[in-house]
């Protein structure tokens, strides 16, 4: 079986769920309906940080909100698919689109609705405080819960792997 580490390399590919992985998955509504969400900016960083490295980030998420839409247009992901319960379809849709296989893409995911791409894509990671049985199908779980640096330790951690994290901290020390 192939190590993490092995199959972090081969990684063209991020999707990340957005409720429990993103954000720390509490939901604030105002009395007009209003959603507003909390994002973490070392994960905001990491995502820039990684996508510089060459490797592509989507979102997909179950729910719609517009805090998502603007957040990512902020960090750039060109990939954001909201409102998709069947995640597989967004899935299969990003991984065309970027003339890749299934192996070459990891997925961060919290609960039960991740499965179905966990199972198909070459790296599955839950977040520190996913639902256990998210964690039983996932080849790594983070150290850090979901909307509190979780992403960031993913990106650091598929950087790592790549060999591109030396570069990205060189950057900063000159």
């Amino acid at each position: 079986m192939q190590t993490i580490i092995e199959k972090a390399k081969k990684l063209k590919l991020l999707i990340l769920d957005v409720d429990g992985v993103l954000t720390d998955g509490r939901l604030f509504f105002d009395s007009q309906g209003t959603e507003y969400k909390c994002f973490h900016a070392r994960d905001g960083h990491g995502i820039k940080l990684l996508k510089q490295s060459g490797v592509a980030i989507a979102v997909i998420s179950g729910r719609k909100s517009n805090s998502v839409a603007i957040r990512m247009k902020n960090l750039g992901v060109d990939y954001v698919y909201q409102g998709h319960e069947d995640k597989v379809a967004a899935f299969n849709e990003i991984i065309q689109a970027l003339s890749i296989k299934p192996e070459q893409a990891a997925h961060v995911g919290d609960d039960l609705i991740d499965l179905p791409i966990m199972t198909r894509v070459g790296l599955s990671i839950a977040v520190n405080d996913a639902n256990f049985a998210v964690k039983e199908y996932a080849d790594w779980c983070t150290e850090t819960p979901g909307g509190l640096g979780a992403v960031r330790e993913v990106c650091d951690f598929i950087m790592q792997a790549q060999g591109t994290f030396e570069d990205v901290l060189q950057s900063y020390l000159q």
